[in-house]
């Protein structure tokens, strides 16, 4: 007999070899199971197949070596063969016929069964009276429940207003390290460093040193023995700014007290400043002084200045005090930037600090028509923060709440006197506060008086319950109900 061989794959399902039967046109169907890999068929597949099978008029047999598919197979009397030509040679085992179902018959005491386990209804029930009570009843209920959640109110109260005043005295130091009530504040230190250059142009005419004063200088010996003068030894006035001036030669003075011997000097510094009257050298710095005296029997000379333009000690301190006034300016807003904008700023703590650096150009002494400052200097200052602040003014406004009363906002400052540090480093001031409070009304004693009232009873009774600066505002959602809600939650009570 002619049969049909069917090889399955890995990937073959239930679907995908009952489509391949379909197409099956020979009476018997071989399907051979692969050597090396495994088809995920169940018993109840195999069972699937083999009755579809039966209805396209065709034998269902396997080809496998797999042990459990054999078993499977051998439990639906499926013939399973070891090899393709074993299946075309041997003989098919006939399966059994397939059994008829015969149907019961159908019982005939079905509506009496129904009847005793489904008592009927009352007669009141069926009826259409009694239908429409039911109807009405329920509209009722629905009508009673929706009365108690579904209407809302708002109520706007306008109560009684008062401004709350103070001034409050406050004292803020480095030493004080955190808010009290009695206006103690902590003060916080800041500082910066500021630099500038600035020119100054320059009329005035100073004198320029040009040749160096000379003279004689007669030492006396104060000792007995002989007292050798080196060149060089520096001689000087006993004014206030000392006129130095050096020996130029070395001489021995002979021995023996009241000796005397006369040496030419010259002046360590060009210009006319050298030119001094006689008798006016008298100073010999070292130890030489202790063994010689000295003085000047002449006046020196021939010291010249020259005069050209150039910065005045007068034209430095103008240019410094500008350029300061610049930097201090520069600082203070530098020191702001640093702090918040409702910060307050000490500015009686604004001081400079330290140089960093001053240089000048021309140096003193030189000539030039133009003065050049690089100034850079360091600014110190303390502050106080706004949050400390704030704390402060609340704390005392809070404490001096009069009873009924509550804030309707949070309270405002503003310096009212310029502060003022003494010498412990405490700085004191005065600050302005205001705060707008209102009448606190007892809610549970408006919703008393609002549940379930019309909205003119409602305005009547909150009319004599407070004192309010203008009539309250009552809104009853949807806008056709009339009543108040009966449940507190529902009302909503704004105050402004």
């Amino acid at each position: 007999m002619k049969t049909q061989i069917i090889t399955l794959e890995a990937h073959d399902d239930l679907i995908s070899v009952r489509d391949k039967l379909t197409w099956a046109k020979m009476p018997r169907v071989l399907l051979v199971w692969p050597k090396y890999e495994t088809v995920n068929l169940r018993v109840l597949d195999l069972k699937v197949l083999q009755r579809h099978a039966d209805s396209l008029g065709a034998q269902l047999g396997l080809v496998t070596r797999r042990s459990a598919v054999r078993r499977d197979a051998e439990s639906l009397g499926i013939p399973v063969f070891g090899a393709t030509s074993a299946a075309q040679k041997e003989t098919w085992l006939k399966p059994e016929p397939r059994k008829q179902r015969i149907p019961k018959n159908p019982r005939r005491d079905l509506r009496k069964i129904r009847a005793m386990v489904y008592p009927p209804e009352a007669a009141w029930r069926t009826s259409l009276w009694g239908r429409a009570l039911t109807f009405a009843v329920g509209v009722l209920a629905f009508v009673a429940i929706a009365s108690l959640f579904i209407p809302r109110a708002t109520v706007t109260l306008y109560p009684e207003i008062q401004v709350q005043k103070a001034i409050l005295s406050i004292a803020a130091g480095e030493s004080i390290h955190s808010v009290s009530i009695n206006g103690n504040l902590p003060a916080h230190s800041l500082s910066v460093v500021v630099e500038a250059e600035q020119t100054l142009a320059i009329v005035s005419e100073i004198s320029i040193p040009q040749t160096k004063a000379t003279g004689v200088a007669r030492f006396t010996n104060l000792s007995q023995g002989e007292v050798n003068i080196p060149a060089g030894t520096i001689l000087a006035t006993a004014t206030d700014l000392p006129i130095r001036f050096a020996t130029v030669n070395s001489t021995l003075l002979a021995p023996g007290a009241e000796e005397f011997v006369e040496v030419p000097i010259e002046a360590l510094a060009a210009g006319a400043s050298g030119n001094v009257l006689a008798g006016s050298i008298i100073v010999v710095e070292g130890p030489l002084g202790l063994s010689v005296a000295v003085g000047n029997p002449s006046a020196t000379s021939g010291g010249t200045d020259t005069k050209s333009i150039g910065p005045t000690e007068a034209d430095r301190a103008e240019l410094r005090d500008v350029t300061l006034e610049n930097l201090r300016r520069e600082a203070e807003a530098k020191l702001k930037a640093q702090i918040g904008a409702d910060d307050l700023l000490l500015l009686d703590t604004f001081e400079t600090g330290e140089v960093k650096a001053e240089t000048f150009d021309p140096a003193e002494g030189e000539p030039g028509n133009q003065l050049k400052l690089k100034l850079q200097i360091e600014f110190d200052a303390r502050y106080v923060s706004a949050q400390d602040l704030n704390q402060l003014v609340t704390l005392s406004t809070n404490a001096s709440l009069p009873p009924g009363f509550e804030a309707a906002e949070p309270p405002t400052f503003a310096p009212l006197t310029d502060p003022s540090t003494d010498n412990a480093g405490i700085s004191h001031f005065e600050v302005e506060v205001s705060r707008t409070m209102y009448s606190k009304p007892n809610l549970q004693q408006i919703l008393s008086a609002l549940r379930g009232q019309s909205a003119e009873t409602a305005l009547q009774n909150l009319r004599a319950a407070l004192i309010m600066r203008q009539d309250p505002q009552i809104v009853i959602r949807p806008t056709w109900w009339k009543r108040l809600p009966l449940i507190p939650f529902n009302i909503s009570i704004e105050i402004k």
